[in-house]
């Protein structure tokens, strides 16, 4: 795993060097509702190029964060799926999540539903 280092000044720089950037914690997002191909989350993650996507799946794979499953068939079927480390997220994606529709809401900025849907989802599933 290139992307940590031996050792670290602040343990926020070593969640950074995991999740930070553009698109890693979108991916994973995504992923708390379950399994995903590829094309799945490529349509889904709008702006995301190729390259960037398999750059960044790859980072989280090896940061232990995601599971990729290829199954030997033709042609080729992968699914990513996030391990337990991934799931330890989700409580911290959740609330940060919140605190940034209350930003939103607080300086006027246009809110999507990404999180309120997921809320409201919890809400009603009891978890």
């Amino acid at each position: 795993m290139g992307i940590v280092k031996p050792a670290y000044p602040c343990m926020l720089t070593l969640a950074m060097d995991l999740v930070g950037g553009k698109w890693k914690m979108v991916i994973l997002w995504q992923l708390r509702n379950g399994i995903f191909r590829f094309s799945e989350l490529k349509r889904v993650l709008i702006g995301i190029t190729q390259k960037m996507l398999t750059q960044q799946l790859r980072e989280l794979e090896d940061a232990g964060i995601i599971i990729r499953t290829v199954y030997p068939v033709v042609p080729p079927k992968v699914e990513y799926s996030l391990a337990e480390e991934g799931k330890k997220l989700i409580p911290a994606l959740d609330a940060l999540c919140q605190w940034s529709t209350n930003y939103a809401a607080s300086y006027g900025i246009a809110q999507s539903t990404c999180c309120s849907a997921q809320q409201e989802e919890r809400s009603l599933t009891g978890v």
